[in-house]
């Protein structure tokens, strides 16, 4: 028999009984890197796009800030 790849009705209801900001917080976080985005629910698709986004921007922000630091050192 094949191996179900994704995310059975039970798990889903374990881990939306948690919520995000509870004791499975990294279980709910981690939950779209071992399933398919397709067979995600709109809900955990929804925070896989919100993370991406935040991670990105928030790493635009740190480089930013080198870049500042770095420019006030050739000037200074």
């Amino acid at each position: 028999m094949a191996k179900r790849r994704g995310l059975t009705p039970e798990l889903y209801a374990a881990l939306r009984a948690e919520g995000i900001k509870s004791v499975a917080e990294y279980a709910i976080k981690d939950t779209p890197a071992f399933v398919p985005f397709r067979q995600l629910p709109l809900r955990f698709k929804w925070w896989k796009v919100v993370s991406g986004v935040r991670t990105t921007l928030e790493s635009w922000w740190v480089r930013s800030g080198e870049t500042a630091e770095d420019v006030w050192r050739v000037l200074r």
